[in-house]
């Protein structure tokens, strides 16, 4: 943040210190670092949560999953790790690889090419490592 006349920059200096004010641990915090807190949700809390807990009749946790999926995608697969989260807690509610893909894949004719591919980079991650570990164990 070089350029103090920038307002954008200003902002999210002013944010940053107010950050450090409230709490001195959040200076080194990562999206990453809460992606390793909190990796998966498990089945049974993904359905209370967002599934036939809203709604006896509702949409499962699985289904509801791959709409975020698709609206992540569709806002041009922005973070890294809402998507990787989002992807893993997919599997863990049920949904195949291929469910996935074709979620992702789906979006090209609405979100674009380049925020399908970027989507489809983000799951690969996750799902490329999840056959890594499949493979070793």
């Amino acid at each position: 943040m070089s350029n103090p006349t920038n307002p954008f920059e200003a902002m999210m200096a002013q944010a940053q210190e107010m950050v450090k004010a409230m709490n001195p641990a959040m200076e080194s915090f990562s999206p990453k670092g809460f992606e390793s807190l909190w990796p998966t949700m498990p089945k049974e809390f993904m359905e209370m949560a967002f599934g036939k807990g809203l709604n006896k009749d509702g949409l499962d946790a699985k289904t509801r999953l791959l709409i975020t999926l698709a609206g992540l995608t569709m806002l041009g697969a922005q973070s890294a790790t809402q998507m990787r989260m989002t992807v893993r807690h997919a599997l863990e509610a049920g949904a195949t690889k291929d469910e996935i893909a074709e979620t992702i894949g789906m979006m090209s004719m609405f979100a674009g090419i380049p925020s399908m591919t970027r989507a489809m980079e983000y799951a690969r991650e996750v799902l490329d490592g999840d056959n890594k570990e499949d493979e070793t164990s």
